[in-house]
């Protein structure tokens, strides 16, 4: 069997999974890999991973993408067409009959907005650790029902309007570009998506590489905020540096500042996009508007500075300040 590239040396067989209309398919097994560090940070090697919206134009792209990177996708969901395969991949028609088939954790969404946080609150209500949510454009509305409706569920949310979650050269959970992620010691939290893959750019080419980026999203509610993901790099002892990129609008930046200032065992870089925006008018995201003092990039980078963070002015200098950060 071609396995891709990362994983060629540990294919270690099959599992086979059985189809409703009676077929069944084979998909690949991978033995761990016991030279690596041991990644616990949302997505590695052994996720087992759904596509909700399997069958559509970028659940197909994306699902292929993310198979050529290695990510153990073991089947995907569109209503309608269970029992059949793409992709080499089962389908089934909803995500509790793919978590019992499969044993899938971990489900990435790729479904319209209107239909996005019935998709999100499906997965969760099947068990499934972990939901990244790609789709841009789900109603506000939508999402404070989504919200309540997590509180008290074991489910974590990543997004929506997200580029996803890579742990480099094991998992690749979302949309970004899987080349530009080596394998590495920093960990990068961001609500940007091109920032993401630019810091992670930077962050290779200075000799340091990438444990686990994991993009937010720019809405105005999220599932796992800046804090909240920051925390996960600073209790993952394969991350030595945490790269940090927010923007104007909201307070998550300075609540993540001041938890890194009580808890900080690591350098943390800080970008903040947005430092020429009129306040008052939205840039990019829907999230992203200036509607008080502190709103401002320079009351972010004033209050990240204050709290331990190195703030640069320019992502251009996102890589050598990390670089001399681990230095010190």
């Amino acid at each position: 069997m071609n396995v891709p590239g990362v994983y060629r040396k540990r294919y270690i067989g099959v599992q086979t999974i059985k189809l409703s209309n009676a077929q069944t398919i084979k998909l690949p097994n991978f033995a761990p890999n016991l030279k690596k560090r041991s990644m616990s940070v949302l997505v590695n090697k052994n996720s087992k991973v759904i596509v909700q919206g399997f069958t559509g134009t970028e659940g197909t792209f994306h699902a292929g993408q993310m198979i050529d990177y290695g990510t153990n996708v073991v089947g995907g969901v569109t209503p309608g067409k269970g029992g059949s395969a793409h992709l080499d991949r089962p389908v089934f028609n909803t995500v509790a009959d793919a978590v019992k088939s499969t044993g899938a954790d971990v489900s990435i969404i790729f479904v319209p907005p209107a239909f996005a946080a019935d998709a999100i609150m499906e997965a969760a209500d099947a068990g499934v650790g972990l939901v990244v949510c790609i789709t841009e454009g789900i109603p506000v509305q939508d999402m404070v029902k989504v919200k309540n409706y997590l509180q008290g569920k074991s489910t974590r949310l990543i997004g929506p309007n997200c580029p996803g979650v890579i742990t480099a050269g094991e998992a690749k959970v979302g949309i970004m570009p899987g080349f530009i992620f080596k394998p590495g010691n920093i960990g990068i939290v961001s609500k940007s998506g091109t920032l993401t893959y630019e810091a992670a750019d930077q962050a290779v080419k200075a000799g340091l590489g990438i444990t686990t980026a994991i993009g937010i999203g720019g809405d105005p509610i999220i599932g796992t905020t800046t804090r909240e993901a920051v925390e996960l790099l600073m209790n993952d002892t394969a991350t030595e540096g945490i790269i940090m990129i927010g923007e104007i609008g909201g307070g998550m930046e300075a609540e993540a500042a001041r938890w890194i200032k009580e808890n900080n065992k690591k350098p943390v870089v800080g970008f903040i996009a947005g430092q020429t925006a009129p306040a008052g008018r939205r840039m990019g995201h829907a999230g992203a508007i200036i509607g008080g003092a502190d709103d401002t990039a320079a009351a972010k980078m004033r209050i990240l500075s204050e709290c331990g963070v190195h703030v640069v002015a320019s992502p251009a200098d996102i890589g050598k300040t990390m670089a001399e950060a681990l230095k010190k």
